[in-house]
């Protein structure tokens, strides 16, 4: 089977992915638009300036969003209407991080993690729901953690909020059920994105790190945006029409393999 003729699993369907000018997020984005939908990008960034340009046939367009700002996500869902009628998949992606203990946390820091990646979803979701009306088989994708299901040290507001958007996503898949729509979470493990490969690099001896990050998972190997990405399609498609309210973890298997000391590895 060529390129032409593979079957394009999201034809004519309309898909918003916030945060989607990088990282996982712009990978959901190219995996979705290659399936032959068009995704509207929600981000404060111009994806044009981040790698590749939106000169594929269409598919991708960027509409400016705050998706702490309600009045922001109102004139994005507006936008989104008026250029394409409703919306049948929404992706919450948009996401911050920060490393500090719980003594070095402000107030104003634990409120902006809470704002981008809890408040967020739920602002997107109340705003595009009216959007999701009467289409057919309409999905809401959350991106999650494995730092929801457990916690890394010095995490507690990113940990927190993740386990806020798990949390969401099984009280939405409930709520939203009745309707037709499906809900459902992604929480993906060590990604290759900037923002993981910035931790990476502040250590001397990168190769060695690499490889240890590895052979935490199971597969060998840490994940891949395409990785998160492909998850994503199989839940907006129809492939997934029985599946919502779950959390989905793509790990290679991280969460799975029980941690032992150095010593007994061996003996492992």
């Amino acid at each position: 089977m060529t390129g032409q003729d593979a079957p394009v699993r999201m034809q004519g369907r309309i898909v918003v992915v916030t945060g989607g000018a990088r990282g996982i997020g712009r990978a959901i984005v190219d995996r979705l638009a290659a399936e032959g939908a068009t995704v509207v990008i929600g981000d404060l960034t111009d994806p044009g300036e981040v790698g590749a340009g939106l000169d594929v046939a269409g598919h991708r367009e960027w509409v400016p969003l705050d998706v702490t700002d309600e009045i922001s996500v109102l004139e994005f869902a507006e936008s989104v209407q008026a250029g394409h009628g409703g919306v049948d998949v929404l992706v919450n992606n948009a996401g911050i991080m920060d490393t500090r203990s719980i003594l070095d946390e402000t107030v104003a820091d634990w409120d902006l993690t809470m704002a981008v990646n809890l408040r967020g979803p739920f602002l997107m979701v109340k705003h595009l729901l009216p959007l999701m009306d009467g289409r057919g088989s309409p999905s809401i994708i959350n991106i999650g953690s494995i730092e929801g299901l457990a916690a890394n040290a010095l995490h507690a507001a990113y940990a927190t909020s993740k386990a806020g958007i798990h949390g969401l996503t099984r009280a939405l898949a409930v709520d939203l059920g009745p309707m037709g729509i499906r809900v459902n979470a992604i929480a993906p493990g060590w990604i290759d994105t900037d923002l993981n490969r910035g931790y990476v690099d502040r250590h001397p001896n990168r190769e060695t790190t690499m490889a240890e990050l590895a052979s935490l998972h199971p597969v060998g190997r840490i994940g891949d945006p395409a990785d998160i990405a492909a998850t994503a399609l199989w839940l907006a498609s129809a492939d997934a029409g029985f599946v919502t309210g779950q959390v989905v973890t793509v790990d290679g298997g991280r969460m799975t393999r029980l941690p032992i000391p150095a010593s007994l590895a061996d003996d492992a």
